[in-house]
């Protein structure tokens, strides 16, 4: 039975941007599992109520329902272990925990301040009042005013992922000569601005665009496919 993904989408219900779902596309692909994902908008809490909560991704493998980027991958472990694994022993874990603080906790802000408004302009006009009241809420002030303007927004990215850079520079993914969870936990950060704004947060120079480039290449071109919005 084909596991199904409940994905945020945008206006457009090929775009999907969130970097929780990216994560799991990522890691599913990994497995070499296949997936049928389904476009889920903010507006939709209904279609995911059987998870018990009201955000994506949300994982449905025959009758298991797992919701959470992190738990999914512990369950994708877990049930699929004789398929390449996304977290290797206790270390392999340490190390994916340490990423997926650094990508929620340091890097989602300076992006956020980055592409706020293409994103808002890429979801659906039934989306648009929840997340214009629910981000507001959160940074204290109008949408229109957490924006900064795109080279600030490189400046504050090229300080944010210098501890990563470093990594890069002496070995091709944060997991080691092969890409695993970690990686993955990074890597939704960019799809996130990736398939609804054209900001640049990377130099071209940086080894984390070098980074960045091979992981859009994985999986035969997976995230690289992938749909953009428009405009």
């Amino acid at each position: 039975m084909t596991i199904k993904m409940y994905d945020l989408a945008g206006a457009d219900p090929a775009v999907r941007f969130s970097p929780y779902c990216w994560r799991i596309r990522m890691a599913l692909a990994h497995k070499g599992l296949e997936v049928e994902t389904i476009a889920w908008r903010f507006s939709d809490k209904d279609a995911i109520a059987f998870s018990g909560q009201g955000l994506v991704p949300v994982l449905r493998d025959g009758d298991t329902i797992v919701h959470d980027s992190w738990a999914i991958a512990e369950y994708l472990d877990k049930t699929y272990a004789d398929r390449p694994r996304l977290m290797d022993g206790e270390q392999g874990r340490a190390l994916a925990s340490l990423v997926r603080h650094i990508a929620q906790n340091v890097l989602l802000t300076p992006i956020a301040k980055a592409i706020i408004m293409d994103l808002f302009h890429a979801l659906a006009p039934g989306d648009q009042p929840y997340f214009r009241d629910s981000r507001e809420k959160r940074f204290g002030m109008a949408l229109e005013k957490f924006q900064i303007a795109p080279d600030a927004a490189l400046a504050q990215m090229t300080i944010a992922v210098s501890p990563l850079r470093a990594l890069l520079k002496e070995q091709p993914f944060l997991n080691g000569r092969h890409p695993a969870w970690a990686d993955y936990c990074l890597f939704g950060s960019f799809m996130w601005a990736r398939n609804v704004s054209d900001v640049a947060l990377l130099a071209p120079d940086d080894p984390v665009y070098a980074w960045r480039e091979q992981m859009l290449d994985l999986f035969d071109g997976l995230a690289r496919k992938s749909a953009r919005a428009a405009g």
